[in-house]
């Protein structure tokens, strides 16, 4: 009998991680958004990681497009769940569930979007189409020895699609595109990363689409971009 509940928990086990690495892939998105050509999908050209996930927002682009402009580390947050920021990034600040004017930028190519304390991670603003394509682009999201020693290397970009729906409502369409290098850096990314990813993209668009339509004013955080380290790196 227990090798019978041992084998029937490893089958479940092996569903359950297969559905995360599907959902991990493309949860709510549809099969025409997967196949899609999006603005700067030609910055990583042959990715090894190609994830799409999207969600319908109760609201139009424009009022969509500003919580955008104020992601980052000690700036807006990600609007991931509170317990995923409580768990994974204790360093960072919870993420806003309101605007800030300060936080709210015009951005623009070239501008920095930090994920982390100063030197270790950013995006750099690849494209900006307000209110409907942003593109976020980075080399910079492994260890900074990796990096040093050119032991490692990551390339990849976060693709923002907003399109406009009938009845006042956005179609927000995120994809990533990345390419690893070497080999076991590849695997980890789709052994671990991938499936975790339903949680964070997923939660990610969740918490945009709850603080859209939320409707709260905007108000100072006493936040500041410069003491984020949002100018650029050289």
């Amino acid at each position: 009998m227990s090798r019978h509940v041992g084998r029937y928990l490893v089958i479940a086990a092996l569903t359950g991680y297969s559905a995360l690495q599907l959902l991990g892939r493309r949860a709510g998105a549809t099969a025409a958004e997967c196949r899609a050509v999006l603005p700067g999908d030609e910055i990583v050209a042959e990715p090894s990681v190609h994830t799409d996930h999207a969600i319908t927002i109760g609201a139009p682009p424009d009022a969509v497009w500003p919580w955008l402009t104020q992601l980052g580390w000690h700036l807006g947050g990600y609007y991931t769940p509170h317990w995923v920021d409580r768990l994974l990034f204790p360093q960072n600040w919870p993420s806003l569930d309101h605007l800030d004017p300060l936080l709210v930028r015009d951005l623009r190519v070239g501008d920095v979007i930090p994920d982390g304390a100063p030197g270790t991670a950013w995006y750099v603003v690849a494209q900006a189409n307000p209110p409907h394509t942003l593109v976020l682009h980075s080399t910079t999201h492994i260890p900074p020895a990796w990096r040093d020693r050119g032991s490692a290397a990551i390339d990849w970009t976060w693709v923002f699609r907003l399109s406009p729906r009938a009845g006042g409502r956005t179609r927000l369409h995120l994809r990533v595109r990345g390419r690893t290098t070497p080999w076991w850096l590849t695997a980890a990314y789709h052994t671990a990363i991938v499936p975790a990813d339903f949680v964070m993209a997923m939660g990610m668009l969740r918490g945009i689409r709850r603080r859209v339509e939320a409707g709260r004013p905007a108000r100072r955080s006493g936040r500041s971009p410069l003491a984020a380290g949002t100018s650029a790196h050289g």
